[in-house]
């Protein structure tokens, strides 16, 4: 009879068990915030991700730009695995740090050419809160970085089934291309065109991509192993931080500028030598 009972318990457990595994949710959460000193347009980026994305959570901005490591807290308060923080620098220069809190890895990021939904104004429009389809470059099977920034993206843009304000509907597309060695991002709805019209041409396709915004750039800077901290998991050789392109612009307008005064020292110079010689010449002219 015991041997029975435990036959019995065990062939419940495994049920139990394998209901556990079939109720499995991907559960992903982005705590989204910026720092202090965000301009408008950076904070209108911020406001058009988190609409895009139902899953985001924004929190009030963070004081500390170097003590980091308080986000991991900040994330877990939230319930969130996921964060995005906007670091400003300067009041211009936009980083964007994406990490899988509290264990990593983070990626920094340099944004550039930001262009909100209210700048464009594109005639594209989508549902409130509906999930995205994602669409990564062939690109990001190249290199083992890509590959890993491929991943964390999809954790953070990936809207999952049955999250938070999350409506049961996919009709816009995020792309994330890679040209000039750089993530460009776009997102695009999906038109569905009526196969009952009678405007409908024949090349006509059912289906067509209208970019809706925001877009902008993203310029990889490192990859750390750890949330927020940790050693170097890759480093971009190519990016120049703004300061420096800045710098090499003003010796490049100082340069302009010490040419330009060159010139007219010379042109002085010149002026005057032609002064004074045309005065010798019209005194040894007056004694003759």
């Amino acid at each position: 009879m015991a041997t029975i009972f435990k036959i019995a318990k065990a062939v419940v457990d495994n049920k139990e068990v394998s209901t556990e595994k079939k109720s499995i949710k991907n559960k992903q959460r982005v705590l989204a915030l910026s720092s202090r000193g965000i301009n408008y347009r950076q904070r209108h980026l911020l406001n058009d991700l988190e609409a895009l994305l139902p899953h985001f959570k924004k929190d009030s901005k963070l004081d500390t730009k170097f003590k980091l490591g308080v986000l991991n807290e900040l994330a877990e308060l939230n319930n969130c695995n996921n964060c995005v923080f906007f670091e400003v620098r300067k009041r211009r220069d936009l980083y964007m740090w994406t990490s899988k809190t509290p264990n990593g890895p983070s990626i920094k990021f340099h944004i550039q050419n930001i262009h909100t939904m209210d700048e464009l104004k594109m005639t594209g429009n989508c549902l409130k809160g509906s999930r995205p389809i994602l669409s990564f470059d062939k690109n990001f099977e190249s290199e083992p970085h890509l590959i890993l920034i491929k991943e964390v993206f999809t954790h953070i843009f990936g809207v999952p089934k049955g999250a938070r304000r999350s409506k049961p509907f996919i009709d816009h597309v995020v792309s994330f291309t890679i040209a000039d060695n750089r993530i460009w991002f776009r997102n695009f709805q999906i038109v569905e065109k009526d196969p009952t019209d009678p405007n409908k041409k024949a090349n006509d396709k059912d289906v067509s991509l209208v970019e809706i915004g925001p877009r902008f750039v993203l310029n990889i800077i490192r990859i750390f192993e750890g949330s927020f901290c940790g050693a170097t998991v890759y480093a971009n050789p190519e990016f120049i931080t703004p300061n420096q392109i800045r710098h090499s612009i003003n010796i490049q307008k100082a340069a302009r500028y010490n040419k330009r005064k060159m010139a007219q020292r010379k042109r002085q110079l010149k002026i005057a030598n032609i002064e004074m010689s045309e005065d010798s010449t019209n005194e040894i002219n007056g004694e003759d």
